[in-house]
């Protein structure tokens, strides 16, 4: 009963900071300067020795100047900006690898995105139970868009593989 409580002040807190978001924030759609910038280090970052986990960051960092000295929400907005952006991509990743899978592999990779998502979710909430205050919020955003770039990267992966890039 206490984490539903607590999930609960979590919750309300979280809804209040989301409807405080902007305008592209709520419409769920990346700003297209935050794409361009991650697509950029992406590209930059293809080579022999992949580094495209250095892309993760590349939105929010320049959006939080000095985190101590920003409100929350603030914080919790950039990392939302760059979330929709990892959001997009691995959303295309998956539209694309699915185009070129059997049946049966798009049912396991289904599968596989349902346990994913259960996962990060779990892992990314228990920063709540963990700090259990205000400061837990833009850190829960931060794990929701760090974990969200590192699946969209993994998924374009095999996006690209599957589509022979």
């Amino acid at each position: 009963m206490g984490y539903a409580v607590r999930w609960s002040g979590a919750a309300s807190a979280v809804f209040c900071v989301l409807t405080a978001l902007p305008a592209t924030a709520q419409d769920d759609k990346p700003d297209p300067r935050d794409t361009a910038a991650i697509q950029q280090c992406i590209k930059a970052k293809t080579s022999r020795h992949w580094a495209w986990e250095n892309c993760i960051g590349v939105g929010s960092g320049p959006c939080i100047k000095d985190e101590l000295a920003m409100p929350p929400s603030e914080v919790m907005a950039c990392y939302e900006r760059e979330r929709l952006v990892w959001d997009s991509i691995l959303n295309d990743s998956l539209r694309r690898l699915r185009a070129k899978l059997e049946d049966k592999q798009v049912r396991k990779m289904r599968e596989m995105q349902r346990a994913w998502i259960a996962s990060r979710d779990k892992g990314c909430d228990f920063i709540y139970d963990y700090f259990e205050g205000t400061m837990a919020n833009p850190m829960i955003a931060a794990c929701q868009s760090r974990e969200t770039g590192r699946r969209a990267l993994f998924l374009r992966g095999f996006a690209d593989d599957a589509e022979g890039k």
